[in-house]
């Protein structure tokens, strides 16, 4: 098994002075140790992480770190900043940065050694250490855990820092004892990589419980995989932490604790804080079972006000929503291509159906996909609930949306369905119950209530100004035509560029959706201004790879031809990729092109009765040639400003070049 970190992984007078360049510098330095193949291609896997969420840490430290296909060895390499570079820490910069690289089918033996380090990061003692060495293989063999040299005094052998295994005593490891035990906790970390996050906060969580005298059991579901905590000690637990950024795997075993759910960072920068709230939730008997506990959130982060939360709930609902849409929006439309538009008045099937018929099966193919577009309200209403209090919120939010179509209060009634049920859901969750009720709360009490309360309000309160709502939108659709729709046409495809695929983009297209359950004039043809905006971002990087290819790394210019073909399928995530290595020049130049499109589709008055497809149903658009024109200008539109904007960034580079220092020629302006 090769070294992960050698001394010439090793720079400690690194010069870089942005994340970006110091990525790249020790980046480099892999591939000269022959652990990188492709440096691009995995700079681009480092900053597709990165926006996930920062990478630094308080106390000074930064870990930038992804999995990728171009590592062929897991590897770290260190870098040691005097002036400190900002990774997004709350406490300011960092200088002390490791870089970590796990191949795409890491080994667990590695993983487990990389969850070590991030360990070791949380011990004040190692990390000063590393602030004082200056010999490279000296500070690689302090990383290995080989020598620990503390400042001002010898070198000392250094072991691993392991997280307390279920079962085990946090002072002897020995069998737990049932008498006089402390207050105890069970923890669950993770993060959506699996490398250091997640075993950061596991070393976290126990220090400070530690210093408190809190027993700590940790679960780490990382990408070594996990092993579950004992059923045992889960039951003698007093409280339940879970801090993690993806869903936690079988988190119905920790129903009947109190818990405190918060992001991965959260159990990082303030585990004291943690422990007290869940200690105060056991003493004040506020038990939350797994059923009932909320989407992870750090409910100290400034980013998580109402709004960020209202967008994951909406966001929830759409995802679950999205898959009814392609299933039951392209039978209809190939059920349109077979039998026309009137296959719409065909009896059931279920009476009437003849083998040899195409009408037959072109009225099969459309009441297939009407059956699935009929649960597309539920859906979304239910897992706009399930985002908000998991599943205890599906009954309720699934009974809400029916009752949506039922009353023809359709999205919009969705939404709203989606967001009772949650709330009251959520009302319940707070009532303090007798302990010999709590289990059959999750499965009797609170589905009865909130279903009950939520079908009421659907039906008598909030339900009829809604579905008045909902026509009057429809109506307004149906009407537009000339500068308002192109200005509509225009807001759609800002809006379905900005996030490619993101919040925004989903926020979009369920619009358009929406309106394909009752289809008129005005909402065929927002559906066709929404697809074809779509369409723009991943036709316009594949064609600006194309026509000036120098301007792209050879990555991104692989990535080109895959974005042709994702592009005309109409998956706007396809330029995600160019967009994540240079959103300051991607980002704007596909809101331009999107807008263009989206206005000249208005414009054109072309319509559309499927969801999806891209070029493949244009038998099923309106004024098919136009269509296809609006979406070739703005994929033009897209590749020209993206040319322009990187050849004047790639001239200011090289103007600048002379005065850089020799050490510095390598790194690129930052974006």
């Amino acid at each position: 098994m090769s070294e992960l970190i050698t001394a010439g992984l090793v720079d400690v007078d690194l010069s870089a002075e942005t994340k970006q360049a110091a990525a790249r510098s020790l980046a480099e330095r892999m591939v000269a140790a022959g652990r990188v193949t492709d440096i691009e291609g995995f700079l681009a896997d480092v900053a597709a992480r990165e926006a996930q969420m920062p990478t630094g840490l308080d106390g000074g430290i930064g870990i930038p770190h992804c999995r990728s296909e171009h590592v062929t060895a897991p590897t770290l390499a260190f870098g040691r900043s005097g002036s400190g570079i900002d990774f997004g820490a709350p406490d300011g910069p960092a200088d002390l940065i490791f870089l970590i690289a796990a191949p795409a089918g890491a080994d667990d033996d590695h993983l487990t050694i990389l969850s070590s380090l991030a360990r070791r990061l949380m011990d004040a003692e190692f990390t000063d250490a590393l602030r004082a060495e200056r010999d490279p293989a000296a500070v690689a063999a302090l990383i290995r855990g080989e020598e620990a040299a503390v400042p001002g005094g010898p070198a000392r052998e250094s072991a691993p820092v392991s997280v307390q295994a279920a079962g085990e005593t946090p002072a002897t490891g020995a069998p737990a004892q049932a008498a006089a035990a402390p207050f105890r906790i069970v923890v669950v970390t993770s993060c959506p990589t699996g490398i250091a996050h997640t075993y950061m906060a596991a070393e976290s969580l126990q220090k400070a419980g530690e210093a408190v005298g809190v027993e700590l059991v940790v679960e780490t579901q990382g990408s070594a995989g996990f092993t579950r905590l004992d059923p045992r000690v889960i039951a003698a637990a007093d409280a339940v932490i879970l801090a993690h950024d993806v869903e936690v795997r079988e988190k119905d075993r920790f129903a009947g604790k109190p818990t405190v759910d918060v992001g991965v960072k959260a159990a990082i920068n303030r585990p004291a804080e943690l422990i007290a709230d869940v200690r105060g939730k056991a003493a004040r008997g506020e038990t939350t079972t797994a059923a009932t506990a909320t989407a992870p959130m750090d409910t100290g982060a400034p980013g998580d006000h109402f709004g960020t939360r209202l967008r994951k709930w909406l966001m929830t609902g759409v995802s679950y929503m999205v898959p009814f849409v392609a299933a039951g929006g392209l039978l209809i439309a190939l059920a349109f291509a077979i039998g026309g538009y009137e296959i719409n008045t065909a009896p059931s099937v279920a009476e009437h159906f003849v083998w040899t018929e195409v009408a037959s099966w072109a009225a099969l193919l459309f009441q297939i996909g009407g059956a699935a577009f009929g649960f597309l309200v539920p859906v979304l209403a239910g897992y706009i609930a399930y985002g908000m209090v998991d599943r205890p919120g599906l009954v309720p939010g699934i009974v809400g949306g029916a009752i949506a179509v039922t009353i023809n209060a359709g999205f919009l009634g969705g939404l709203a369905a989606g967001l009772i049920a949650g709330a009251v859901v959520m009302a319940i969750q707070r009532v303090n119950v007798p302990p010999v009720l709590r289990g059959v709360m999750p499965v009797v009490v609170i589905p009865l209530i909130s279903s009950a309360v939520v079908g009421f309000l659907m039906f008598v309160v909030v339900g009829k100004p809604i579905a008045s709502l909902q026509k009057g939108m429809t109506d307004w659709l149906s009407g537009l035509s000339g500068g308002n729709a192109v200005l509509l046409g225009v807001l759609l495809g800002l809006m379905m560029c900005f996030d490619l695929g993101g919040p925004v983009n989903k926020v979009a297209y369920a619009f358009a959706v929406g309106g394909l359950a009752t289809p008129t004039d005005g909402s065929l043809k927002v559906m066709a201004a929404v697809m074809a905006a779509g369409m723009v971002p991943p036709l316009g990087m594949a064609l600006a790879t194309t026509v000036r290819g120098k301007l792209f790394t050879k990555t991104e210019r692989d990535n080109g031809k895959a974005a042709w073909v994702l592009g005309a399928s109409f998956i706007s995530e396809g330029a995600i990729p160019f967009a994540a290595a240079d959103p300051l020049r991607v980002i704007p130049s596909a809101m331009v092109g999107g807008a263009v499109t989206g206005a000249l589709s208005m414009a054109f008055d072309a319509t559309l009765r499927a969801p999806h497809g891209g070029i493949f149903v244009v038998p099923l658009i309106g004024q098919p040639l136009l269509y296809l024109l609006a979406i070739a200008a703005g994929t033009v539109v897209t590749a020209t400003l993206v040319v322009l904007l990187k050849s004047r960034r790639k001239a200011e580079t090289a103007a600048a070049a002379p005065a850089a220092p020799a050490a510095e020629a390598k790194v690129p302006a930052a974006a």
